[in-house]
């Protein structure tokens, strides 16, 4: 399939991924990338969150600087790969992003030619990229997980998240694009897009300040992932899952630039053991739901502790890779 110069502009290239059509007609993903100065053997795929896509580009430059060349899958209904006839950012099952994530990984290893390939997931996609990593465990796939603000329950009051489940999932059962009433608010991105109080410029048609309609058959499908995870995975491969200090729910104020304002952060410390036998807590301080838009200071910290990881972790190879650029742009 032929590669293009991406949105981001050259040297990013993206690829269009053609998969089986669903109920709402055509469907594909688009696998951006960036390469290292020189050749690699090691990659890096990265799976954004929910109302999200890839434009994190000092991430990408992050990993370059280890010697990983870098790929993002814009995964179906999400971004560059939203078709017009589309239900955005919807799905009824979230193994429906296995097939591009399948595809991803088999252009990075087969005709890539990479043997290492570490698997970056933020928020929502650091729950599929858990559940994914599961499901190929002992296929060699997958050398590492670095999980960036799992979503891993709710951010609601207990009653609301168990009592009111049952109900979701019924309705996201025998009515999927029922609505629910529910809306993402306006705090998180008010906090990183440069157009309010924040730092970074990305498409609001693809990111909307206040989200997409939150339906009742992404809630369910969710829902039932999560509780997959709470009954615990077995990944077997090391696992880094970063998350900031503490959370914070309410009016825009100086403490929703330290925290995370969009899930709490207790519940991936409480569920973070139970994705397998190796897995590495990381606490940031001052860090926001995605630790790479925090502020300057506080995702260098991040950056920092990343490296650290992959040169403690063998099979990921970077022991041998130069010293990371400073990210502080």
């Amino acid at each position: 399939m032929e590669t293009q110069t991406d949105v981001l502009g050259a040297p990013y290239e993206r690829r269009r991924i053609p998969l089986p059509p669903d109920n709402e007609g055509e469907v594909e993903a688009t696998l951006v990338s960036l390469r290292a100065a020189a050749p690699t053997r090691r990659a890096v795929l990265y799976l954004h969150g929910y109302v999200d896509y890839f434009f994190q580009t000092h991430l990408a430059e992050f990993f370059t600087s280890l010697g990983y060349d870098f790929y993002a899958l814009d995964l179906r209904k999400y971004g560059r790969s939203l078709l017009p006839h589309q239900t955005p950012n919807f799905c009824t099952d979230l193994a429906e992003y296995y097939p591009e994530i399948d595809e991803a990984i088999r252009i990075i290893r087969e005709e890539a030619g990479h043997d290492t390939v570490l698997l970056n997931g933020h928020s929502t996609g650091g729950l599929i990229a858990a559940l994914y990593a599961h499901r190929v465990r002992g296929r060699n796939l997958v050398q590492g997980l670095f999980l960036n603000s799992p979503f891993f329950d709710f951010y609601a009051p207990w009653i609301k998240r168990r009592g009111f489940a049952p109900v979701v999932r019924l309705l996201g059962r025998l009515a999927p694009k029922s609505g629910i009433g529910e809306e993402l608010g306006t705090l998180y991105g008010r906090t990183i897009h440069a157009d309010y109080e924040g730092e970074w410029t990305y498409d609001l048609r693809w990111k909307p300040l206040n989200g997409f309609k939150i339906q009742a058959g992404w809630v369910r499908a969710i829902s039932l992932a999560q509780r997959r995870v709470r009954r615990g995975l077995a990944i077997d491969v090391p696992v880094l899952l970063a998350c900031s200090t503490r959370s914070y729910q309410g009016k825009l104020s100086e403490a929703a630039f330290h925290a995370d304002t969009v899930l709490n952060v207790a519940d991936m410390v409480r569920y973070g053991p139970r994705l397998g036998p190796r897995v590495t807590l990381l606490q940031i301080e001052g860090g926001l739901h995605d630790l790479t838009l925090s502020a300057p200071a506080v995702r260098q910290t991040l950056f920092d502790e990343v490296r650290r990881w992959l040169i403690a972790q063998p099979g990921l190879g970077v022991d041998d890779a130069p010293e990371a650029a400073q990210v502080q742009r």
